[in-house]
């Protein structure tokens, strides 16, 4: 069977705002001819133009091999997982957005040598822009730890960086459930220029998510010109079925989801994965008492993880997981999201 092309991820992804801007398609390319623009609601990847199997009849179908979207979302809650515990950091992360366990598992990841990268969004403190970066330091993995709710580049984008640039062949990756399933499709393939990435990921950390709202237009614009906040004055940012502002002053803000849905990223409507079921282990704060992070153990690599970080006393890991309530906010997003 012929190999597909940027023109079939275009009319079956892109053309139809399923596009989710994980950015695997970017990452993967080997002619560097796809890439995101800068702007509100940029929905899909632009490119040069020029495709290796358009242009020049070579086999590649790279971009549609990684994508998540050209096939059915699942429509599963929890998944397939081997634990499902609380857990929290046994040392300061001052940034955490709950526990802290996931920067936990990878900053002893890093110091254990069990991994020589992490592939993660970071944030710009002034004007909380997130960005795809390669960490290879965990004190500066620790500095950087937090959840970013806007986006504005490919998540992604850093793995050519990591695989191809720096060749690092031991990477931890962590990202949203649409993140997480291109990585699974990456993992998974049989196309030969997605191999090199496949073997060199060791480990995926997913996040629960609802939905991502869009850089320009919460930022730039909900934030700053209807609730006069400023990017720099923001401290952190939390969404517990409402979205909660912290302020450097000690101030905190709240906006209903409600007035936020325009800013809600296209392609998150066709999400109907909460818990990124694909991961090695997944994370996030509902489920568990505040101050701790849900984390669901899903595969022998990411037990060893979990039992590396406690063993070196990084980690600490408790019970007493509200299961159902995760089970109801995941039912939630899929019923939300599932075309009739």
């Amino acid at each position: 069977m012929a190999q597909k092309s940027y023109l079939d991820l275009k009319s079956e992804v892109w053309d139809t705002g399923k596009c989710s801007g994980c950015g695997a398609c970017v990452a993967v390319c080997p002619a560097d001819a796809l890439s995101f623009a800068e702007g509100e609601m940029i929905t899909s990847p632009g490119t040069t133009g020029y495709c290796k199997q358009v242009t020049d009849m070579v086999p590649c179908g790279a971009c549609y091999a990684a994508c998540s979207r050209t096939g059915d979302q699942p429509a599963d809650t929890l998944g397939t997982y081997l634990e499902l515990v609380s857990a929290k950091a046994a040392f300061d992360v001052p940034h955490r957005q709950s526990g802290g366990a996931v920067t936990a598992i990878l900053s002893n990841a890093l110091d254990e040598g069990l991994i020589d990268a992490v592939v993660t969004v970071s944030g710009d403190p002034w004007t909380l822009k997130p960005s795809s970066v390669v960490i290879t330091r965990s004190d500066v993995l620790i500095h950087e730890a937090g959840s970013r709710y806007s986006w504005w580049v490919p998540l992604l984008a850093a793995l050519k960086n990591a695989v191809v640039e720096q060749k690092f062949h031991r990477i931890a990756v962590v990202g949203v459930p649409c993140a997480v399933q291109a990585l699974a499709m990456i993992r998974m393939s049989e196309n030969d220029l997605l191999k090199p990435y496949a073997k060199s990921i060791r480990l995926v950390i997913g996040l629960f998510c609802t939905e991502t709202f869009d850089y320009a237009a919460l930022i730039e614009g909900k934030l700053r010109t209807q609730y006069k906040l400023e990017p720099h004055e923001i401290r952190k940012l939390d969404v517990r079925g409402k979205l909660e502002i912290l302020k450097h002053d000690g101030s905190t803000t709240i906006v209903p989801l409600a007035e936020l849905e325009t800013c809600v990223r296209k392609g998150c409507h066709y999400c109907t994965d909460l818990t990124a079921l694909y991961s090695d282990i997944s994370a996030g704060a509902v489920g568990s008492p505040a101050g701790t992070t849900t984390l669901l153990i899903r595969t022998p690599t990411g037990r060893g993880f979990v039992d590396s970080a406690v063993r070196n006393h990084k980690l600490t890991l408790g019970t007493g997981v509200d299961q159902a309530a995760i089970e109801k906010l995941a039912m939630a997003k899929i019923r939300k999201n599932t075309r009739k």
